[in-house]
């Protein structure tokens, strides 16, 4: 292990938090692991992490602290656990996706206790997590960007995009368009079948033309194959849209496509809290009563 990189304490080890931790391993950084659920983070335990019973324990000896958590409330309740026992200088990234109003008062929260702060969440799922692909939207202070950068890189792709708070500011504008695009092409690939077209044909067709994306490449894909295990979940999705319209809001920006598409999410959100965001096909069948894209059965668990 390379005793000259940084001390990391890196606390959620979920669906993305594992994946993200491991890669830090594996480029030889000494890591911490912490969750809820212990047995999520000695899972890391094989491959070099010491495990901690809480988070004041696991930033102890830190020099930089990644929080990739639920939801801002969960990051806030974490980190006030986890405070006392930083030390002066140290640096928290949170990766977890939350408001904008939430990643700046933590920022000045860790300020007053000399503890620098970036806001960092990421975008391209379990799969960008793995292959250490991740988009990465950081805001906060250049000098601390600058110095967490390398670490950063080893999971994906980062980029400072202004002052704290503006990570998640640019955040939510990504799942803005991957919500819009997600219902966007569900509601074409439902028009091709009701209108008597061979779907699968019908995405082969377009793509390569002004249409293509990642999310007709992926997710399309999971339409057709109606395979909706999660990946991104509809709850994560939702919740993202409903921090888009706060922050629409906040700006004093009306934003009237976002507020539907944040409706078709929330007529799902309690039956199928945790299929994947390409559940917005489910969503979009629900209000068209008789028409379904494919003879597949569904994939929820």
């Amino acid at each position: 292990m390379n005793q000259t990189l940084p001390k990391v304490a890196f606390l959620g080890i979920g669906l993305m938090g594992k994946p993200m931790a491991m890669r830090l391993l594996q480029a030889g950084y000494p890591l911490t692991a912490w969750n809820r659920t212990r047995t999520k983070a000695e899972e890391l335990a094989c491959s070099g992490a010491s495990v901690a019973d809480t988070p004041e324990a696991a930033v102890a000896h830190a020099d930089v602290i990644v929080t990739m958590l639920q939801d801002g409330a969960a990051v806030t309740e974490v980190l006030d656990q986890a405070i006392a026992g930083m030390r002066k200088g140290a640096m928290v990234v949170d990766m977890s996706s939350t408001r904008q109003a939430e990643a700046q008062d933590l920022h000045n929260k860790l300020r007053a206790h000399e503890v620098a702060f970036l806001d960092a969440p990421v975008s391209g799922g379990v799969v960008g997590a793995e292959s250490g692909s991740l988009a990465i939207m950081a805001g906060g202070e250049e000098r601390v960007f600058t110095l967490v950068e390398p670490l950063l890189k080893v999971m994906g792709r980062p980029t400072l995009v202004g002052p704290a708070g503006c990570g998640q500011l640019a955040k939510l504008c990504n799942q803005l368009i991957v919500g819009g695009t997600l219902n966007i092409v569900a509601e074409a690939l439902l028009l091709a079948q009701a209108g008597g077209a061979d779907p699968v044909a019908v995405r082969a067709a377009i793509r390569g033309g002004f249409a293509e994306s990642r999310i007709l490449e992926v997710h399309g894909q999971r339409m057709l194959d109606r395979n909706f295990l999660p990946g991104g979940q509809v709850k994560s999705q939702t919740k993202d849209l409903e921090n888009v319209l706060i922050a629409a809001a906040a700006a004093s920006v009306h934003l009237p496509v976002t507020e539907l598409v944040t409706q078709r999410y929330r007529s799902i959100l309690q039956d199928l809290p945790q299929a994947d965001q390409s559940a917005a096909l489910l969503a979009l069948e629900r209000i068209n009563p008789g028409k379904r894209v494919g003879t597949l059965p569904d994939q929820l668990s």
